[in-house]
């Protein structure tokens, strides 16, 4: 059996000020280490047979607590990185909202925005959707634990499943330091969402 633990990562300070984060950098702050420790317990009594984490340190540190637990090393993957939000980044929504109104209402209805330097939901899915292909390929009939982000781990997910962008939308982004469990067995099936270990 195929078994996907797709992690969003623990939080940061921009988290809890509920800033866009992007392809911006921002490391995980004390509540973020410990949920990331916290999960890592649960992650590694998994055994993941392939651990692999978005380039961004949020998400690497938050694999690489896993790792250190298992004896296993991190393959990074740019493709698992969040949305791209260019402009937006370190903003939170109302100064988006006085800034971009129109966008503002759009991107709050789902619906697609067309801004510079704002990655689309399709491209974001494309490029999760290809990561995704290759870790099935490559754990085989093992266990991954994949260290993303909220929007990229959503992606992720549905890309897996073959979900369109309707059904995607169905689902909220996974809690920090949750994660979704998806398996192969007659198919792929969602087994578990937005699970994480107890405090």
């Amino acid at each position: 059996m195929t078994r996907l633990l797709i992690v969003r990562h623990g939080q940061t300070s921009w988290n809890g000020s509920k800033r866009f984060q992007g392809w911006t950098d921002i490391e995980l702050d004390e509540v973020g280490r410990e949920q990331a420790l916290r999960a890592a317990v649960v992650l590694a009594a998994q055994e993941p047979d392939l651990i692999v984490s978005s380039d961004l340190s949020r998400a690497l540190d938050t694999a690489q607590a896993v790792a250190d637990l298992t004896g296993r090393s991190v393959v990074t993957d740019e493709r698992l990185r969040e949305r791209g939000y260019g402009p937006w980044e370190g903003l939170t929504m109302p100064e988006i909202g006085e800034r971009w109104p129109a966008e503002h209402d759009l991107w709050r209805a789902g619906r697609p925005v067309a801004l510079d330097g704002i990655e689309t939901r399709d491209e974001l899915n494309a490029r999760a959707g290809a990561a995704m292909a290759e870790i099935v390929e490559k754990v085989g009939d093992g266990t991954a634990v994949v260290a993303c982000h909220g929007g990229s781990a959503r992606q992720a997910v549905a890309s897996v499943l073959g979900w369109d962008a309707e059904t995607t939308n169905t689902i909220h982004g996974l809690d920090n330091c949750h994660w979704a469990d998806v398996r192969l067995s007659r198919g792929w099936r969602l087994h578990a969402y937005n699970v994480g270990a107890q405090a």
